[in-house]
C-alpha cells in the first residue's frame, strides 16, 4: 500500500537537499541541458497553444527555469505550484511577476474548471501518477491540455537508475521516483477521461555532451527520432491530452 504522507515528506527533504544547485543536478546548466531545456519548452507553449489569454497552471516548478522560459514567451497568467518552499525560493526570487504557491500535486486545492493549460517538466514521476492526474483532469476546463515532458524507462541509463536502489540514491534521486512507460500511461489517461492522448519518445542530446559536439549529436538524435524502434530508448517522453 502507498504511504502517500512518507512520500510527500521524501519529496519535501529532496528538494531540501538539492536546492543549493538544483538546476545543475537536473542537468540543465551545462549548454547541452540549456538547449534540451529550451526544446522542452517550445513543446508546452506550442502543444499546449499557451499565449497572453491563457489560464496555465505548471506543476512541480522546482527553480522556476521552465516557468521564466513560457511567462517571458507568452506572457500567459501562470499559477506555478511546488511541494518544496525551498526551491520555491528560487522560483520567486528568479521571477517576482508570477504567481507561486506551494500544493500538493496529488490534492490539488483549486476549482474545478479552473485552467486552459496544466504543464510539468519531470514531475509526474515523483507521483503517484493515476491519481495526479485525476486532480488535473478536474481542474482543467472543458478543453482544455495537459502537457508533460518525463523521464523514458526504455533508456538504458534512466531504466539503471529507477530501478537500482544503490545507482539511484548515488544520483541523488528521491526514493519514490520513477519513469514512464508511455503505452501504460496512456491507457490510464484514457481511463480517466483525457481525449487525444499523444505520449511520444523524444530526445537522444544527453546534458553531459560538450559544447564542440552538440550539433552533430543534436542532429543524430533528431533523425533517431524518427526511426520506429530506435525512437523508444530516447531519454524522455512528451505527454499530451485533452480533456
Amino acid at each position: 500500500m502507498i504511504n502517500l504522507d512518507k512520500r510527500l515528506a521524501n519529496e519535501r527533504e529532496h528538494g531540501r537537499k538539492i536546492s543549493e544547485n538544483a538546476e545543475e543536478i537536473w542537468g540543465w546548466a551545462s549548454e547541452a541541458g540549456q538547449i534540451r531545456a529550451q526544446r522542452r519548452a517550445d513543446f508546452f507553449i506550442r502543444l499546449g497553444e499557451i499565449n497572453a489569454h491563457s489560464k496555465v497552471l505548471e506543476i512541480g516548478c522546482g527553480s522556476g527555469l521552465f516557468t521564466e522560459k513560457v511567462y517571458q514567451q507568452t506572457q500567459a497568467q501562470i499559477i506555478a505550484t511546488d511541494l518544496s518552499e525551498d526551491l520555491l525560493i528560487l522560483a520567486r526570487e528568479k521571477l517576482p511577476q508570477v504567481q507561486f504557491e506551494i500544493q500538493d500535486a496529488m490534492n490539488l486545492s483549486y476549482a474545478n474548471n479552473s485552467f486552459d493549460v496544466v504543464f510539468g517538466s519531470s514531475i509526474l514521476h515523483h507521483l503517484e501518477m493515476p491519481l495526479a492526474l485525476q486532480g488535473i483532469y478536474k481542474v482543467l476546463k472543458s478543453g482544455g491540455k495537459v502537457i508533460f515532458a518525463e523521464p523514458n524507462m526504455l533508456n538504458p541509463q534512466i531504466f539503471l537508475q529507477k530501478n537500482i536502489p544503490a545507482l539511484k540514491k548515488a544520483l541523488g534521486d528521491s526514493p519514490d521516483e520513477t519513469a514512464i512507460i508511455r503505452w501504460k500511461l496512456a491507457k490510464q489517461m484514457k481511463a480517466i477521461g483525457f481525449t487525444k492522448v499523444w505520449i511520444f519518445p523524444y530526445d537522444f542530446l544527453h546534458p553531459s555532451v560538450p559544447k564542440a559536439f552538440i550539433p552533430i549529436v543534436k542532429r543524430v538524435g533528431e533523425w533517431v527520432e524518427k526511426i520506429p524502434v530506435m525512437k523508444e530508448i530516447a531519454g524522455s517522453v512528451i505527454i499530451f491530452g485533452q480533456k
